[in-house]
């Protein structure tokens, strides 16, 4: 069988689960109670609610939940269930208890969205890489001798491998081993379970041994829905939660861009008065440059005075010829007291001017005065600013809207813990691909779903888990219900 039949099978599967879910009772509507928030994470809300044992509710299938009252409908997904409890994430919250809710399921387009992601890997195969998924063919084709393929034992190709223990904690430490290969690798891996309490264990388990490696696990690893549990193998898991990460990611960078506008406000504040400052500063550098002409011209004049004076004082005594040879240059005492006084109308003038340019100076100073801070400061705004790219950049920065990117947020994880019913149900994984499948519990994962993972790898796929589940769980069987877990 060839793997495009192999998908249309399963696609053709899904459709006949999907019309068969309403006679089924899979939407009936089912009344709960004993309503109660567990945690929140970003916009997420994990409540449980009391249902009835017989409840036909499984996981990752889509919910309406209708609260008493005048309450809006609350959209989310079932992502854990046992017999009395279920856990339910929301995309709001509605208070801390409630007593009473009617939950309606919608298997219906659980399994329609399911079937319509196989047939686009089908009409669409270009946009997929189904290379590493054709080596699951051995495995999941009608025809397959699986006891013979376990009896080769391991393969390890470069697009294929199986790692089968029947010790659960001997294959989660080896599953913990490979993902940190991959993580050095630079490798982005989706790693999918059966249920989300074993993504939980097996979560837990990669991050402990990232954490011992040294390797900055919060950076790398994530689990995609919110963790059921708040530890798992000594790992506190909240904090590895998708959403919970992307919301303190997101909070950051409002809370930076927070700080840029306000550096850049104030930078815009300094500037026109730093300009008003510089202006003022070379206005009175050149009052003072006259000061200094003016201060020079009436030492000048002073000295002239001065010596006339003195001249005066000793015209009597000086020598005949002396006082004949300053006549001649047009010196006697009436000419010099007529220059002593035209000099000191000029001092009366230059005293004047200096007084001017003394009140102008007194009127300048403060106004050019810079406060001590005022200049590091907006030299250290000015250096922030020109390593961002200048103020024009600043203002696209600033212009742009926030924009919570959950595609490009997801691509820039190594390790992607979630289901494999939610990686054929959430739109977004239907645009995001990866290096590397890891089926945790393959053989307990039902083979449609498989197969919608397997089309996301470019790469390789890696099954594990225990080989004697692959005959006990018929997960694999072509005739075996394609749904979730």
């Amino acid at each position: 069988m060839k793997l495009i039949d192999l998908i249309q099978h399963y696609a053709r599967a899904l459709a006949v689960e999907r019309d068969a879910a309403i006679s089924r009772g899979l939407d009936a509507p089912i009344l709960a109670s004993g309503g109660r928030k567990l945690a929140a994470a970003g916009t997420l809300h994990l409540y449980g609610f009391d249902v009835p044992t017989s409840a036909p509710l499984a996981e990752d299938v889509p919910v309406t939940i209708i609260l008493p009252g005048d309450h809006e409908p609350t959209e989310g997904f079932v992502v854990g269930r046992d017999d009395r409890t279920a856990l339910i994430q929301t995309f709001d919250a509605f208070g801390q208890a409630v007593e009473s809710a009617s939950i309606i399921p919608d298997a219906t387009a659980f399994f329609d969205t399911a079937s319509k992601r196989l047939a686009a890997m089908v009409a669409k195969s270009d946009a997929y890489t189904l290379g590493p998924a054709e080596r699951l063919i051995p495995w999941l084709s009608p025809r397959a001798s699986r006891a013979e393929l376990l009896a080769r034992g391991p393969v390890t190709t470069a697009a294929f491998g199986t790692l089968w223990e029947e010790d659960p904690a001997a294959r989660r430490t080896r599953l913990a081993t490979l993902a940190i290969e991959l993580a050095r690798s630079n490798k982005r891996t989706l790693l999918i379970s059966p249920g989300h309490l074993r993504s939980d264990d097996i979560l837990g388990a990669i991050g402990r041994a990232m954490k011992a490696a040294g390797l900055t696990f919060k950076s790398l690893l994530c689990r995609y829905e919110m963790p059921l549990q708040g530890e798992a193998n000594g790992m506190a898991l909240p904090e590895l939660g998708f959403e919970a990460q992307m919301h303190q990611f997101y909070a950051r960078s409002r809370a930076d861009k927070a700080a840029l506008r306000r550096k850049y406000e104030r930078f815009r504040e300094l500037t026109p008065l730093l300009a008003y400052k510089a202006q003022k500063q070379r206005d009175l550098d050149e009052v003072k440059l006259l000061e200094w002409r003016l201060l020079t011209q009436l030492s000048d004049l002073q000295r002239k005075i001065k010596e006339i004076a003195t001249t005066l004082a000793e015209y009597e005594s000086l020598p005949i010829w002396k006082r004949l040879a300053m006549q001649t240059g047009g010196k006697n005492v009436a000419s010099l007291n007529e220059y002593k006084i035209i000099y000191e109308e000029q001092v009366q003038g230059l005293l004047r001017e200096l007084e001017i340019a003394k009140q102008r100076i007194d009127e300048l100073s403060p106004e050019a005065a810079i406060p001590k801070d005022l200049r590091p400061e907006y030299d250290d705004l000015r250096e922030d600013i020109m390593k961002l790219g200048g103020t024009k950049r600043i203002r696209e920065m600033l212009a742009a809207e926030e924009d919570t990117n959950r595609q490009a947020f997801l691509q820039n994880k190594r390790i992607v813990a979630t289901t494999a019913a939610r990686v054929i149900s959430d739109p977004l994984f239907g645009k995001v691909r990866f290096d590397v499948l890891i089926a945790d519990e393959a053989p307990l994962i039902p083979a449609a779903l498989l197969l919608a993972a397997a089309g996301l790898v470019r790469e390789r796929i890696v099954l594990s888990g225990d080989p004697r589940a692959i005959a006990a769980s018929n997960a694999w069987e072509t005739n075996s219900t394609a749904g979730p877990g």
